[in-house]
């Protein structure tokens, strides 16, 4: 009993006095600084996703706005944290993926990007966080966002299944002589009856006979297709009202 009562009461001193292994290491302490720091990293990180994403799509209207978000954030970080961010460089590199996105170049940027990526790592060594590694996106964690341009797909679309039969604008071929007259995408757009519902109902169905006398074929188009199509009319009827108000 003696030897028992001994150890409970020597116990906890011992364990004071034996150093904590897991205290040993200890983590680089953050300047008052870095909370701010990090979450703005964390803004440009998701921006470096999405910005991968819309280049590699062609979306390349998507892919200037989320680089002009990227710029801004890597400016505000530099501010916070200067040690490691070379300015100079990250503008060089995001002067080139500009140049590639206005030149709707996908392997020029392809290769900007990976440049702009290395440029961050090497920011990352120099500020002594070698530990944090970006690289170019595998998948995208953004689920509910659609990176692709839907109107530019919309248009390849119309273009190849209803140019045949209707006249596309911008397309130089004219459309096949009918038993009927096929009406523009236009005068379709300028219809007072034209919606979004009532185009959308009528690619979902199999749309065989739009009139007593006239019939249309049935591209069997799947869910991505119409609401490329649909966006793509859409963009069409603004289009329409911008020019002719």
């Amino acid at each position: 009993m003696r030897a028992a009562f001994i150890t409970m009461v020597l116990l906890p001193t011992l364990l004071l006095a034996v150093p904590d292994q897991a205290q040993q290491i200890t983590a680089p302490v953050p300047s008052p600084d870095e909370p701010e720091l990090s979450e703005q990293m964390i803004a440009i990180q998701l921006r470096h996703i999405k910005l991968w994403f819309s280049g590699k799509l062609g979306n390349w209207k998507l892919a200037n706005y989320q680089l002009d978000l990227l710029a801004r954030d890597l400016k505000s970080a530099a501010k916070v944290f200067s040690k490691g961010l070379s300015g100079e460089n990250t503008a060089t590199q995001i002067m080139s993926v500009r140049a590639a996105i206005d030149a709707k170049d996908l392997t020029a940027f392809r290769k900007a990007y990976s440049q702009l990526t290395n440029t961050c790592n090497a920011c990352h060594r120099a500020a002594g966080r070698s530990f944090i590694s970006v690289q170019v996106p595998t998948a995208s964690p953004f689920t509910d966002e659609d990176f692709a341009d839907e109107v530019t797909e919309g248009r390849a679309l119309t273009d190849t299944m209803c140019g045949i039969c209707h006249a596309v604008p911008d397309k130089p071929n004219a459309p096949l002589s009918l038993r009927f007259s096929a009406p523009s995408f236009v005068d379709l757009v300028r219809q007072p009856s034209f919606t979004e519902s009532s185009l959308r109902q009528l690619l979902t169905s199999e749309h065989r006979r739009v009139g007593p006398d006239q019939t249309m074929p049935n591209p069997r188009l799947n869910d991505t297709q119409i609401d490329a199509i649909v966006a793509y009319f859409e963009a069409l009827k603004l289009e329409q009202k911008k020019n002719n108000p």
